[in-house]
């Protein structure tokens, strides 16, 4: 597989839980309420886990950006699927790119920068965003 297939994948692929299986293809892409150029696709959310995590596929768009932002009461797990970009969290810059993940604490500014192919990683919300 291809790291330009993965992205692809993890958006129409199967999540199983113990009670049913979640068909991600029939899943909507939903634009950003906040910042232009970026999409969500909420995989695992809150009703599904009794609020503890909630899963979701960040798309942004080549020169996007999400904008600086916190996240006061939720940890969050950036992993990195398909393209590149740089995050700053914390006031620390990082490269983002397959095969990289940030471990974001609660109450700390963050934001991403897609690169010229875009960006897309998975953002897991401890506990649930939504």
């Amino acid at each position: 597989m291809t790291s330009e297939e993965f992205p692809i994948l993890a958006a129409n692929g199967t999540i199983e839980t113990t009670t049913d299986s979640i068909q991600c293809s029939n899943l909507d892409w939903n634009p950003h309420p906040a910042f232009e150029g970026v999409y969500l696709k909420h995989l695992i959310t809150g009703d599904k886990t009794a609020g503890q995590l909630s899963c979701h596929i960040v798309r942004i768009d080549p020169g996007c950006t999400l904008e600086t932002h916190i996240h006061e009461n939720q940890w969050e797990l950036h992993e990195i699927i398909g393209g590149n970009g740089d995050a700053s969290l914390a006031d620390k810059s990082t490269p983002y790119h397959p095969g990289k993940s940030a471990v974001i604490p609660q109450g700390k500014e963050h934001s991403v920068k897609a690169g010229p192919e875009g960006l897309t990683l998975l953002a897991k919300f401890f506990p649930a965003l939504i």
